[in-house]
């Protein structure tokens, strides 16, 4: 039984994810230090925190709802590489990378939130 928000698979995989999307974005031009790259970290941050969020409310509906923001956020940071890679701040290799690895997260939170979903149709038939 999971006990912890860091047992969940979803939140590992956004939490490498968002280490991923920090490392790319160290060599960004400083004059992007409050533009994309603010908001690359900042998108790649709220998936972590979302999921962390939900768990911690204790509620399978509330939780299908943080998971749900998590994964627009999830969504807005694929959108903002290819702000990056369309500027040349990311080579086409990289992009694909971590195109590739966000939509695996996303895979792996869309299980999530489907378990998620059962539960809360699981709760509706007790009560």
């Amino acid at each position: 039984m999971k006990r912890r928000f860091e047992d969940l698979a979803c939140w590992q995989a956004a939490r490498e994810y968002r280490k991923a999307i920090y490392r790319a974005t160290r060599p960004f031009p400083r004059a992007e230090q409050f533009g994309l790259t603010n908001q690359l970290r900042r998108a790649a941050c709220s998936v972590t925190a979302n999921i962390a969020e939900g768990y911690g409310r204790y509620g399978f509906q509330e939780a299908v709802q943080f998971c749900v923001v998590a994964r627009g956020s999830l969504n807005e940071t694929l959108d903002q590489l290819y702000a990056a890679l369309d500027e040349g701040y990311i080579p086409q290799a990289t992009f694909d990378a971590l195109y590739e690895q966000g939509r695996n997260v996303e895979r792996i939170l869309n299980g999530y939130i489907a378990h998620l979903r059962r539960r809360v149709r699981e709760q509706q038939k007790v009560t």
